[in-house]
């Protein structure tokens, strides 16, 4: 707790200037001297305050299983620590390090839903039109500090053990934005909550976050399925009570998912990187020495979806090796039975939708 402290207190003038440069950009959105561009099709914004692990990913899927038996659904991502530049249109034949591991992720487990991965989205979204004129809505993924788009629905996340009510600018915290910036949302959802959250710990929340009269605020967790073997979907494990687990991710926050698994497991072992990391050869190679290392009758190794993208760039390895490699899914649930008022909010801002 005292590092803690003296690294908020060491780094605290370097966050005075990001402060300063966030606050000139703000200005001139304010006075119009910067404008967002709005399009002529609704426009969804998925985004957080924070520099990552609020859920971003569970939550664009939520909304792709939502709108898709009813609209052509695109989604537009930056495509994250990609080795690639400019516009690209993502296939199920891509790899992580060519369109990102989300965007793929995306593209795998949808493969007739339209993604593209750009830096400047702007231009993207035209490009996605020019290519599927029958797009009927975009989803935009961490893109609440794009602002050179205007979306039609701007979507906030917050995570419950980690609210951006109690976080600092960078570099000495992990906020983008000064807090206050919460105000541009529509929707504030506080995500990856305990399964068992009480109403007394909602209204404590909305308390603290003093939500504005236009918006509206949901909680959400987490609901984990049956892992499936990263090389061959049919394959799946079961997570029970005399199985050991070596779990290895590259993500920005493990708590909640640990917390699961103990749950779940006798044993959770883990081998954390940080988040979006390309694993290397030497990784891979340690991975498959800490496993054999580990005496259990019956043992497994444990990734999220994510991470199972670039795993993937090591299959030769994995499969000769027989690493027994299985990617933990996850979806989204709404906490206090909202899921169909969140649902509802989402349909109407589609109903509404002028151009």
């Amino acid at each position: 707790m005292f590092r803690n402290k003296l690294i908020k207190i060491l780094f605290s003038p370097f966050s005075l200037l990001y402060g300063a440069g966030v606050s000139i950009i703000d200005f001139f959105y304010k006075k119009g001297l910067l404008k967002g561009i709005a399009f002529d099709l609704p426009i969804i914004s998925v985004g957080n305050l924070s520099v990552g692990g609020a859920g971003k990913t569970p939550h664009i899927e939520y909304l792709i299983q939502l709108l898709r038996p009813y609209l052509n659904v695109a989604t537009l991502s930056r495509g994250y620590k990609r080795k690639t530049k400019g516009y690209l249109k993502v296939e199920t034949q891509n790899n992580a390090e060519t369109v990102g591991d989300e965007p793929l992720q995306f593209k795998r487990k949808f493969p007739d839903v339209h993604v593209a991965v750009a830096e400047n989205r702007t231009f993207a979204v035209p490009k996605i039109l020019s290519e599927s004129p029958n797009t009927q809505v975009i989803l935009l993924d961490d893109a609440f500090q794009h602002r050179a788009i205007k979306p039609g629905l701007n979507i906030l996340l917050t995570e419950y053990n980690f609210p951006f009510t109690d976080d600092y600018l960078l570099p000495s915290g992990r906020l983008r934005e000064w807090r206050s910036a919460y105000q541009r949302a529509d929707v504030l959802i506080v995500s990856k909550c305990p399964p068992d959250i009480t109403a007394e710990e909602k209204e404590y929340f909305i308390k603290k976050i003093k939500p504005f009269p236009h918006q509206k605020i949901f909680f959400s967790h987490y609901k984990y399925y049956e892992p499936y073997y990263i090389l061959n979907h049919k394959y799946r494990a079961k997570l029970e009570p005399d199985v050991d687990v070596l779990l290895i991710c590259a993500i920005a926050r493990t708590d909640y998912l640990v917390n699961y698994l103990e749950s779940q497991v006798n044993s959770v072992k883990t081998l954390e990187y940080e988040d979006h990391r390309y694993f290397s050869k030497f990784d891979v190679s340690f991975l498959k020495t800490t496993f054999d290392k580990m005496e259990s009758k019956k043992k497994v190794i444990l990734t999220t979806e994510k991470d199972a993208m670039r795993l993937q760039l090591h299959h030769p390895f994995l499969q000769e090796n027989q690493l027994p490699i299985f990617a933990l899914p996850v979806q989204v649930e709404f906490h206090f039975e909202e899921g169909e008022k969140f649902d509802e909010e989402v349909k109407q801002f589609l109903l509404n939708f002028r151009s």
